[in-house]
């Protein structure tokens, strides 16, 4: 056969694409990652953000719905059914939503739609084990939900968080059930150990998940933590006692994540308040790197995006503080060399929902509709960072667009996800084949 003119051979786009997306990994990390993506199309999907955004940049259904200045707001980037779940910070109140904003960027709202519901077709049968029928009225329940939000916002109606006390069908059992386990002081004395006085002073010896640091990249995360990232800190946390911020303890963080296994994690113990024992805070130091999206973007939009955000760090504190329910206190960022990390509070209550232990479409439907809300909640505060002249905007303009059209809509947003799903497994059994990698599901 003569050499093809094209490149249109989708196998090996995908593969050259992973190589390409894993190049820097040190051979070891590269290992561990193919190992999750090997898992199951679900974890393949999450794994490979960078597949679905070169798939989905330049898609003329945008134009149906959207497409326009008014339709973009603050995007979570990487939506997904396992990027929600419980969080809690420095009140200890336990909620749930999505937590995770490694790979944030300015966009259309359909960006983080069509990559929710497509994960939602992915879980749907993997863990739930719907029906084809079942997974759609589960795509209808999340794209009527979503819009109801914004129809809500635009009416003037106060949106509810997910919490302990408001938290309806499975979710309530959930949090509860997470609150009853976790605490800070549970986390504390599962990472951290005390010394003969009863004062938590380092980490625990965990092989698997943490790793002493080299002495000299500990005395610059140390400078880092004590300098310049006190500095990025605002309220109350930046007033802090002189104390509150002294480094105790520092360990590497591994095997953790999918998408951003291999980059460099952090974790550090610091004296936090002196109120009771449990003050002791954990920061969670994380590297950052462009979000997926960036890289689909013109040399004249990356030149904007670089004058708005010098670096990762200001870019993910940016969209941490405009579209987080709940923004964390110890938000920041630190460099180390030319590296820039964002840093947060290890939460004490982190848990995904078990989807794999619903019953049914009835439940799953309960469970997708506060994921229709929560997304729709946080565009409506990623637009309103972005436009505080007039805050109603973009849920206007987006009512606006699928006004008498909701049916089509869903129609067009549910075939897309579920044909993608399709293309997903393809994408996912080229991948294990190639790499002769054996499922562990």
């Amino acid at each position: 056969m003569s050499q093809p003119l094209t490149r249109h051979n989708r196998p090996q786009q995908v593969l050259d694409a992973i190589d390409a997306a894993n190049a820097r990994l040190s051979d070891a990390d590269r290992k561990a990652k193919f190992g999750k993506l090997a898992e199951s199309p679900y974890r393949f999907f999450r794994g490979t953000n960078h597949l679905y955004w070169d798939d989905v940049w330049h898609d003329w259904r945008f134009a149906l719905f959207g497409g326009l200045p008014e339709t973009q707001t603050w995007l979570q980037g990487d939506a997904h059914a396992y990027n929600f779940g419980a969080y809690g910070h420095h009140d200890d109140a336990v909620r749930y939503g999505m937590d995770d904003f490694d790979d944030a960027l300015i966009g259309d709202y359909q960006y983080d739609l069509w990559r929710l519901a497509i994960s939602l077709v992915l879980d749907a049968r993997e863990n739930v084990g719907l029906s084809r029928k079942g997974t759609r009225k589960a795509l209808k329940k999340l794209l009527e939900s979503y819009h109801d939000e914004l129809a809500g916002h635009v009416r003037g109606e106060t949106p509810m968080a997910v919490t302990l006390e408001t938290a309806k069908g499975p979710l309530a059992p959930f949090l509860e059930k997470v609150a009853r386990k976790e605490s800070r002081a549970k986390m504390l004395d599962k990472w951290t150990t005390l010394d003969e006085s009863g004062r938590r002073f380092a980490f625990e010896e965990r092989p698997e998940k943490l790793a002493r640091l080299p002495a000299h990249l500990g005395s610059q995360l140390r400078k880092a933590i004590e300098d310049e990232y006190r500095d990025t800190l605002g309220g109350r946390r930046a007033e802090a006692e002189e104390d509150h911020f002294q480094v105790k303890d520092m360990a590497r963080r591994l095997d953790a994540g999918t998408g951003s296994l291999g980059l460099d994690r952090y974790y550090v113990l610091i004296e936090g308040g002196r109120d009771h024992e449990h003050d002791d805070v954990i920061l969670d130091v994380k590297q950052q790197t462009p979000p997926e999206g960036w890289r689909k973007m013109n040399a004249a939009e990356k030149r904007a995006w670089k004058a708005t955000f010098p670096h990762e760090g200001t870019r993910h504190a940016a969209a941490f503080s405009a579209i987080a329910e709940h923004p964390d206190l110890y938000l920041g960022w630190l460099h180390l060399g030319d590296t820039v990390f964002s840093v947060r509070e290890r939460s004490p209550f982190k848990e995904d929902f078990p989807t794999h232990k619903l019953d049914g479409g009835k439940p799953y439907r309960q469970l997708v509709k506060q994921w229709g809300r929560i997304l729709a909640r946080e565009h409506l505060r990623g637009a309103r960072a972005l436009n505080q002249a007039d805050p109603a905007c973009f849920a206007r303009n987006v009512c606006e667009c699928l006004d008498g059209r909701q049916e089509k809509f869903v129609d067009v947003v549910s075939t897309l996800a579920l044909t993608y799903a399709d293309c997903v497994a393809q994408d996912y059994r080229t991948f294990v084949e190639a790499r002769a990698l054996k499922p562990t599901q």
